[in-house]
């Protein structure tokens, strides 16, 4: 992690990967499909997001064959379809990643964060999904306050600034609303 607790991309890799196994298992080669299709929909082609190979997890101990059967070799046909399932390690790392801070700033990554939080938010215990979702709630309002600062700044400047700022705050203010309604729900 960063030093402030936010996640750099591997570990929002590691999040995703663990999150989908948490939910049900699925062979390797499925979840690599998963996992890159996840992340090229909510940013795009990244070489960012290509991190360690999903085996890590594996020699880690985070997952493990359903069962925990032994591995098969390479070379025999049913390797590729055994389950893979997170292990009780694994779900504690999980856990673990999904506490993790969100960067204020709106980035490619911080949208793939917050859009994991959102998919697996339903993991953790009730208090630990209220405290991520105040958490959501405390970033809007300070993006939202930057936006306006930044607007009212250059609100005389001539260009296109102003403009492109209105549109900016609408959008923070949108999400400020939601995770409103969000946190509101998990209360």
């Amino acid at each position: 992690m960063y030093r402030d607790n936010t996640l750099i991309p591997s570990e929002a890799v590691r999040l995703l990967a663990l999150g989908i196994l948490a939910s049900k298992p699925k062979s390797y080669a499925e979840l690599a499909r998963e996992v890159r299709h996840f992340t090229g929909r909510i940013v795009g082609p990244s070489l960012d997001l290509v991190g360690a190979p999903l085996e890590v997890l594996k020699v880690e101990g985070l997952v493990q064959n359903q069962g925990g059967a032994p591995d098969l070799p390479d070379d025999d046909p049913e390797a590729e379809n055994q389950l893979l399932t997170v292990t009780e390690q694994g779900r504690a790392e999980l856990l673990r990643l999904l506490s993790a801070n969100v960067r204020p700033q709106i980035s490619d990554l911080n949208k793939l964060i917050v859009a994991l939080k959102m998919r697996f938010l339903h993991l953790m215990d009730p208090a630990d999904q209220r405290v991520q979702a105040e958490l959501l709630h405390d970033i809007c309002e300070r993006e939202l306050a930057r936006l306006i600062d930044l607007r009212q700044h250059h609100d005389v400047e001539a260009g296109h600034l102003h403009d492109w700022l209105d549109l900016e705050i609408a959008q923070s203010q949108a999400r400020l609303d939601w995770t409103v309604r969000l946190r509101d729900r998990l209360a």
